[in-house]
């Protein structure tokens, strides 16, 4: 037996059987015996698009069955069946037609009329007023000639026009549903509840109310509703939705959790890292929501389009009836400028943008990526100009050693020394210094009455005796000589932009350690990525201009302008943009915001920490530089997809609209050919979901660029392996 057929259908709860069905229904798994449960869990229990879809089948079935008797009855009538001995059937046929058309107006035209009431009391005309208008005049006089005994009547007219009409519709709720399937479990972190374990106890608790410290139980299938730690239990958890990351990653006890991570195979105790509603899982939710609830330009131009082209397609209906009464008998004439109204419906203009538009930040979200606002993905397809700033966004941010200066003593003994010192402070530099000792495996010298200047030096006792590491200036100034040599290479480290401490024991300065930010692996990648798809890139930064060549040189990029303020980079920001076109800015997001602010694409790296607060349109995940050619490909298919709808949907209404005037459509192969153009659009759109993520960027070997003095280090070398890069800020 399967694991299926032991399995109990989701809405009637009997045994599937061996010929289950399985659908996605609010972001989970179900199964059930029959499309009949399916459609009716669905209505009873789907949300948003799914119980769209379901209602809107569910009324396609039920004017289904009354249109084909009525097509029926209408065939016999054409073909003559009921003159001669049957003519008396003829009024009773007409009479059973009208009381057919009836429920099926009802049924399948009163989501139109409802609509149209709506947006008309709120001064608008959409689509739906096309659709009702053209349907219920055809309604109208069929109904007037039954009573007044005329033989034609189109009754068949007006119901396969909602049925083509409602069938375009379920076609494109179908497709807003397999895109809110991919939402789901982005969108699902305000709704989530958690089991908070107190003492012997268990209650449930909404999300936003788990604060910090409190033990949350995840059973196994259950989503992780926290970030924070494993403090009991084993598992896997399928990190997808947070980090793009396809296998499921091993959970033992001290293991970091990520809220919306899906909890495998075992049950897990987690410790809260935080509030539940701080996450980052919460903040993609909220991001996503934000960016879905805003439409973009292209989505802009269509619904401005929309609501000036409904009035003129109505005048034209009415005009071409108009004019085709005075070479046909009336009811044709009205055929005719139904036709008009049916083929210009404008669903597929409607239906052009929002859908893509979804579909990309789904994808976006999924690998962590938070867009603020959709114009934004449409912006960044045209960007042919990335800026960069420098630190934590080309480079790591974080200083590493990776030379000593030590003529006639030991670089280890001169590094033991200042790791001694520096083990006591709090300060990056500080914290470079002892790790660098740390890696080497030596030992910091133990050191007592340690005191800090800030900005200046650390000094203390060592041995008995006087230990100090700081600037040049404060050494100088403290009482510590300087031997001439040392000096000037220490000088000729500081004019390349390097951050040098001067370390002094035995009463002189005996010692340079010159420090610097590292480039990231994968900037250079990332760069020559860009430059394949046609982007320039350009590194704007307040660091010295040779730290900044050197940097860029590591990197790839040519365009540098170094020594800026915030305000200078949001001048040659500006400048940029009139040589180039759009411009993006890359920052880091904290120090960078008016610049970010005031670029076509603001795109922080890694920092994300209050996206309330960000200026940042577009946040990547940590360490995410490497994803940013694939999110201009994503931007560029969304682009592509928006353009092919929209040029389609213009052709086809001037085209359509053009043969229906000129009496060459028939009412019912105009809602035919509706229905077909929506259903391009739909099938246009959900191509995106063809799209590959993002290829995971395979880092070299870290160890090759450790920032370890070598044992064997020569005097003034750099550390092997490393590229130096200066850091902006001082020493303390």
């Amino acid at each position: 037996m399967t694991a299926d057929s032991a399995a109990l259908c989701s809405h009637c709860l009997l045994p599937v059987g061996l010929r289950s069905m399985r659908q996605t229904i609010n972001g989970e798994s179900c199964a059930f015996c029959c499309y009949g449960c399916s459609i009716a869990f669905q209505v009873k229990r789907g949300r948003g698009e799914e119980a769209a879809a379901a209602w809107l089948l569910i009324r396609l079935g039920v004017g289904a069955f009354l249109s084909m008797n009525i097509m029926l009855f209408s065939w016999l009538d054409y073909t003559g069946a009921f003159t001669g001995i049957d003519a008396a059937m003829g009024p009773v046929i007409h009479m059973l037609l009208l009381v057919l058309a009836t429920p099926a107006m009802v049924i399948l035209g009163g989501p139109f009329l409802r609509e149209m009431v709506v947006e008309g009391l709120q001064g608008r005309l959409t689509s739906s007023a096309l659709i009702v208008v053209g349907t219920g005049a055809a309604y109208a006089y069929s109904a007037i000639a039954v009573f007044q005994g005329a033989s034609h009547l189109y009754f068949d007219t007006a119901c396969m026009v909602l049925m083509l009409f409602t069938v375009g519709h379920y076609l494109d709720a179908a497709g807003r549903a397999r895109a809110a399937r991919d939402l789901a479990p982005l969108l699902a972190a305000e709704s989530e509840w958690a089991t908070v374990v107190e003492g012997d106890t268990e209650r449930r608790l909404r999300v936003a109310a788990v604060g910090a410290g409190m033990l949350v139980r995840v059973r196994p299938g259950e989503r992780i509703p926290i970030d924070g730690i494993v403090v009991d239990g084993g598992s896997h958890a399928d990190e997808a939705v947070i980090t793009g990351e396809s296998r499921p990653v091993a959970k033992a006890i001290g293991a970091n959790v990520f809220a919306g991570s899906l909890n495998v195979d075992g049950p897990l105790l987690i410790e809260s890292a935080g509030r539940g509603d701080a996450t980052r899982w919460a903040r993609i939710c909220r991001s996503v929501r934000d960016a879905l609830a805003h439409r973009g330009p292209s989505q802009r131009l269509a619904d401005s389009i929309v609501g000036a082209f409904v009035p003129v397609v109505l005048l034209l209906g009415i005009s071409t009836s108009f004019y085709w009464s005075r070479y046909l008998p009336f009811d044709q004439a009205l055929l005719v400028g139904l036709a008009v109204l049916v083929v210009a419906c404008p669903c597929a203009i409607g239906l052009a943008a929002p859908m893509a538009t979804s579909l990309g930040i789904a994808m976006l979200a999924r690998q962590g990526c938070l867009l603020r606002d959709p114009a934004a993905l449409e912006a960044l397809a045209r960007v042919s100009l990335f800026a960069f700033d420098k630190t934590g966004t080309i480079t790591s941010g974080r200083p590493r050693l990776v030379g000593i200066d030590s003529p006639g003593v030991s670089g280890d003994e001169a590094l033991a020394r200042a790791a001694g010192l520096e083990r006591h402070s709090e300060h990056s530099i500080g914290r470079a210094i002892v790790e660098a000792a740390e890696a080497r495996g030596l030992t910091p010298l133990e050191t007592h009455d340690v005191r800090a200047w800030p900005g200046r030096g650390i000094g203390g006792m060592a041995d008995g005796r006087p230990v100090a590491a700081g600037t040049g200036k404060w050494m100088r100034e403290s009482g510590w000589p300087l031997a001439p040599d040392i000096g000037e290479r220490a000088r000729a480290l500081e004019n390349a932009g390097h951050t040098v401490v001067y370390v002094g024991w035995d009463g002189a300065v005996r010692a340079v350690l010159s420090l610097d930010d590292t480039p990231l692996p994968e900037a250079r990648a990332t760069i020559a990525a860009l430059r394949q798809r046609g982007i320039g890139s350009a590194l704007l930064t307040g660091d010295l201009p040779a730290a900044a060549r050197r940097i860029a040189l590591v990197a790839g990029i040519d365009d540098i302008e170094a020594g800026l303020t915030p305000e200078d980079k949001r001048e040659t920001l500006a400048r940029r943009r009139a040589a180039h076109g759009k411009v993006a800015m890359v920052g880091d997001g904290l120090n960078d915001g008016p610049v970010l602010a005031a670029a076509d694409v603001g795109i922080a790296v890694g920092s994300a920490t209050d996206l309330a607060r960000e200026t940042a349109t577009l946040v990547l995940p940590p360490g995410g530089l490497w994803m940013l050619p694939w999110v201009v490909d994503v931007s560029r298919a969304v682009r592509r997809v928006i353009l092919s709808n929209l040029l389609w949907a213009f052709l086809y209404n001037f085209v359509a609209v053009g043969l229906a005037m000129a009496g060459l459509l028939r009412p019912v192969l105009a809602a035919a050919i509706m229905a077909g153009s929506s259903l391009f659009v739909v099938l246009n759109s959900l191509r995106l979901e063809r799209l590959s993520g993002p290829a995971p960027f395979a880092e070299p070997d870290r160890n090759s660029s450790v920032a370890v003095v070598p044992p064997t280090a020569t005097r003034g070398a750099p550390l092997a392996g490393l590229t130096p890069s200066p850091m902006e800020h001082p020493v303390r």
